[in-house]
């Protein structure tokens, strides 16, 4: 793929090593001349030092046979403008870093497909491994429903239920869907059905409409602070 990447801070830096050393051909545009300076030297890539602002520039970098844009800098109002730009000169696909929430509707009214600020999911991934330790790895979907990985514990109400019968008995609520099922001695993760026994010690993947709450995770014997 022949990429351009908008910025080579904290964000853009990574990003150009990963894109790089998946084979693609990369584009670096940053206006700071230390971090385009630093990138040049770090990757096998084309950097320009300049404003990505500018049409031209994006035309400098390639923009008419782009095959994607992504805007990493730390400004919604550049990330923005990038993005406009890259929409009149017709790349594909064009992805940004939004920072404030707030601004996402206008990213998705331009067709831009976007990603919330990663060092907020990181803060917010932080906090969760403190306040619900329970939950080994979670993925939020939309403003509230999560898939989440949690055990099954010894005192769970559901173990040695089958998820029908923990249905059955309103351990597992409508919105709720078991998607996986990992077992020492398994091999691969189990797709369950309705009559898949749910062991303690068994890993699940778990879709809640209503996100990883005290109220789901009770459930599975983590009763945590509500």
């Amino acid at each position: 793929m022949y990429i351009i990447v908008v910025g080579a801070g904290n964000i853009g830096t990574p990003l150009i090593e990963i894109a790089t050393e998946g084979g693609n051909e990369v584009v670096v545009i940053e206006r700071d001349e230390a971090k385009a300076e630093a990138a040049a030297t770090a990757f096998d890539c084309l950097v320009l030092n300049d404003d990505a602002t500018e049409k031209e520039t994006l035309r400098d970098a390639g923009a008419e046979r782009a095959d994607a844009l992504i805007s990493t800098t730390d400004q919604d109002a550049t990330n923005i403008m990038v993005c406009l730009l890259s929409n009149e000169l017709e790349i594909p696909d064009i992805v940004s870093v939004v920072h404030n929430p707030e601004h996402m509707t206008l990213y998705r009214q331009i067709g831009v497909n976007t990603m919330e600020n990663p060092q907020r999911l990181i803060a917010e991934y932080l906090y969760r491994a403190v306040k619900r330790p329970s939950i080994v790895d979670y993925m939020r979907i939309g403003e509230q429903a999560e898939v989440f990985e949690i055990e099954v514990d010894t005192d769970a109400p559901i173990a040695g239920l089958s998820i029908r019968e923990a249905a059955d008995q309103g351990h597992l609520r409508s919105d709720m869907l078991i998607v996986a099922v990992e077992r020492d001695g398994e091999g691969d993760p189990i797709t369950p059905n309705g009559g898949t026994v749910l062991q303690a010690g068994d890993l699940l993947t778990v879709y809640s409409a209503q996100g990883a709450t005290p109220e789901v995770t009770d459930v599975f014997g983590h009763f945590e602070d509500h």
